[in-house]
């Protein structure tokens, strides 16, 4: 097995770990069948938000949408670094709100968007992708 299977190996489950996830998490904030995620807000961020926690949990909720596609998409690399500063904002989020066992695991999370987005790197991806780049490095 070559080394470009070997990263394969690697990066394409981390690239739909990290692409459909945050799809997931993001649509789900319009339910909120998996939980209920106004309660992850701190005082400080629902007391001073110009919207209420919902419709700021919503915008979240986008957001999150479109860092899952862009991972999926060839821009993986970028994707992945701006899911990595989000999990690592979302971490800040909630040890402000009192969960420091999600925020350790946010920041496990971050690493390993991290880690994907530097395996995109080695499969010689740019942060944006050159016309020339899709031919020569698939996934």
């Amino acid at each position: 097995m070559g080394t470009g299977d070997q990263l394969n190996g690697v990066y394409t489950p981390l690239k739909l770990c990290f692409g459909l996830v945050p799809i997931v998490a993001g649509a789900d904030k319009f339910l909120n069948l998996l939980t209920e995620w106004e309660k992850y807000l701190p005082s400080i961020v629902s007391e001073n938000s110009p919207v209420s926690p919902a419709v700021f949990m919503m915008v979240v909720g986008v957001i999150e949408i479109i860092a899952g596609i862009v991972v999926l998409s060839k821009f993986t690399r970028l994707g992945a670094y701006v899911v990595a500063i989000w999990l690592v904002l979302i971490s800040v989020n909630v040890l402000l709100a009192g969960f420091y066992d999600i925020a350790v695991r946010d920041l496990v999370m971050a690493l390993g968007a991290y880690s994907l987005a530097s395996l995109a790197g080695m499969k010689g991806q740019g942060l944006i992708p050159s016309k020339n780049e899709g031919a020569t490095s698939a996934g």
